[in-house]
C-alpha cells in the first residue's frame, strides 16, 4: 500500500506547509530543503507516524537517509508497517 498521501498530510500539518505541500513529490528532498524540518519537527513527525500507522520506531532506526526525500520516508514507513503485519500473522 502507498502511504504517500497520509505522510504528506502529516508533514503538512506538523510543518505548516500549506499549499507548498502540493509540490512535494517522492523525489523532493526534505532535510536541508524544508527549513521547518528541524530536529524537533523530526521527533514530532516520528511520533505522528507511530500513531497514524500503529508502528514503533526505535531511535537507532532513524537516520538522515530516512528523511532524505519523501520517497525514502514513505519506503521506511511501508517497511515498518509490513514488518508489523508480518509479526501479527
Amino acid at each position: 500500500m502507498d502511504y504517500t498521501t497520509e505522510i504528506k498530510i502529516i508533514l503538512s500539518d506538523i510543518l505548516g506547509l500549506g499549499e507548498r505541500c502540493d509540490s512535494i513529490t517522492a523525489d523532493t528532498f526534505l532535510l536541508g530543503n524544508i527549513p521547518e524540518l528541524d530536529s524537533v519537527a523530526v521527533v514530532t513527525i516520528i511520533l505522528a507516524l507511530e500513531k497514524e500507522f500503529s508502528i514503533s520506531i526505535n531511535d537507532d532506526e532513524i537516520s538522515a537517509q530516512t528523511f532524505q526525500t519523501l520517497g525514502t520516508l514513505v519506503d521506511f514507513v511501508e517497511r515498518k508497517v509490513a514488518h508489523k503485519n508480518k509479526q501479527s500473522l
